[in-house]
């Protein structure tokens, strides 16, 4: 699809991908700052696989350590 015909939530989408890609760690930190107010799929897309994986361990760590 041209950029002339692109529909105005493709624009943002596509302009939202470009910037997690050129900016990981100013995207990071929005997402963490998004998921303060409950959009937890903004955190996970911004840190990517492994990134969430830490997440995931570091809760289950701190978790099993609590116990």
């Amino acid at each position: 699809m041209n950029t002339d015909q692109e529909t105005p939530e493709r624009k943002r989408e596509r302009l939202r991908q470009e910037e997690l890609q050129e900016n990981a760690v100013g995207t990071f930190k929005d997402g963490l700052d998004r998921a303060q107010f409950g959009n937890l799929s903004e955190l996970v897309g911004s840190l990517g696989w492994i990134g969430t994986g830490v997440v995931i361990v570091v809760i289950i760590t701190v978790f099993m350590w609590l116990k």
